[in-house]
């Protein structure tokens, strides 16, 4: 009995010695500290480090990023300058064909059934593709009809515009298809053209092609269409090549019955400091070195504002508020440097704003209903010149 109680004895006091807690030494702490088991510590730490990991490779990627940006931002002016083609493409972009996928071949599929396509040779080794829209009043016969046909109804009592596009696009632009078909309805002939490089015209595009290709179109129109009145309206960049145009007629004493500028600006320089692309670039040091000497010397100036000192016919300006492609000022500037002209001493000057509130920005001023009597009372006045 004794044997056996001294073993549960035993037996009790090593389960309560296995059972007690670790001893405290003298700062009542565990003599033994508590450890995990050695893969939960490993998966502990690869948990803490790779949250970090993520932040510090999201951080090394953009900050790899902002490094390479502000390289080709640094890059382009220096590009620029030693390669002033590269200017010359971004004034012109020719290279950009909106809408793409269109036949101008066929211009009634767009909307045109009265219209003809031509092909004229300004230049050997130039082509440039033509529109010829016939009044509201001749829509029905011109229907089927052939070039010969389109070419002698310029001889109709309608009085002709011939219009000049700006840059990017087609003659078979959107806006200037809507532009036509309102021309059109107001019965006046329109003709229109892609410029040498623009479109399916053949040759390279530069400020002298340009005007010559104009000058070209012009002297075709005036062969047919009699003592009709012709009118040239310019748009955008159009505005330069019809200022051109214009001032080379009537230097030499055959000039237009008027001239109708829409969203003009009074020289390319002051139009490149101004525009939407050049925001990022306008405060760069040497701007006007890096990016508008090389348009110069690409030989593009598109003086407008000189231009209109050697005018002598009517003009309409068309501008409106909104305009974020060529701003307004520019436009109101231009039309007070050619109202206090000379040349334009025996001639009306009219400037006409389009409130902001009406949204026609820098293509959509066809879209006004005023436009219909702002162009009869204008051109009536202009036709009442002509034939006095």
């Amino acid at each position: 009995m004794r044997k056996r109680n001294e073993s549960v004895t035993v037996e009790h006091e090593r389960a309560a010695s296995a059972a007690a807690p670790a001893p405290l030494d003298k700062g009542c702490s565990l003599r033994h500290s508590l450890r995990l088991p050695a893969a939960a510590a490993a998966a502990a730490d690869t948990g803490m480090k790779r949250p970090l990991g993520r932040r510090y490779g999201l951080w090394f990627r953009l900050r790899k990023l902002i490094i390479w940006l502000l390289g080709v931002y640094i890059a382009i002016p220096f590009l620029v300058k030693l390669c002033p083609a590269i200017q010359a493409k971004l004034v012109f972009l020719n290279f950009v064909r909106v809408p793409y996928f269109i036949d101008l071949k066929r211009p009634q599929d767009q909307g045109l059934n009265h219209t003809c396509n031509y092909y004229l040779q300004p230049e050997e080794d130039v082509t440039i593709g033509v529109w010829h829209t016939v009044p509201a009043a001749l829509w029905k016969n011109a229907r089927g009809k052939d070039q010969l046909w389109f070419e002698d109804a310029l001889g109709s009592s309608h009085p002709v515009i011939l219009y000049l596009h700006g840059n990017a696009g087609t003659r078979g632009g959107d806006h200037r298809v809507e532009l036509y078909k309102v021309l059109s309805s107001l019965g006046y002939h329109v003709v229109t053209f892609d410029y040498r490089g623009w479109g399916d015209s053949i040759g390279s595009p530069s400020e002298r092609g340009m005007t010559y290709d104009a000058l070209h179109v012009f002297d075709w129109i005036k062969a047919r269409s009699g003592d009709n009145p012709v009118y040239i309206w310019g748009h955008s960049l159009g505005t330069g090549v019809a200022t051109n145009l214009v001032r080379r007629l009537c230097e030499r004493e055959t000039p237009p019955d008027a001239l109708i500028l829409e969203s003009p600006f009074t020289n390319i320089r002051e139009e490149a400091r101004s525009h939407p692309f050049s925001v990022i670039y306008r405060y760069f040091p040497g701007f006007d070195w890096f990016f508008l000497d090389p348009i110069t010397t690409s030989g593009i100036k598109f003086a407008n504002d000189e231009n209109v000192k050697y005018i002598s016919c009517s003009l309409l300006i068309l501008h409106a508020e909104d305009d974020p492609v060529v701003p307004f000022h520019l436009g109101k500037k231009l039309y007070n440097i050619a109202a206090t002209s000379r040349s334009f001493r025996d001639y009306k000057v009219q400037f006409v704003p389009f409130h902001t509130d009406l949204g026609y920005r820098h293509k959509y001023i066809y879209r006004s209903p005023e436009l219909p009597r702002i162009l009869r009372e204008f051109l009536g006045k202009s036709e009442h010149e002509h034939h006095h």
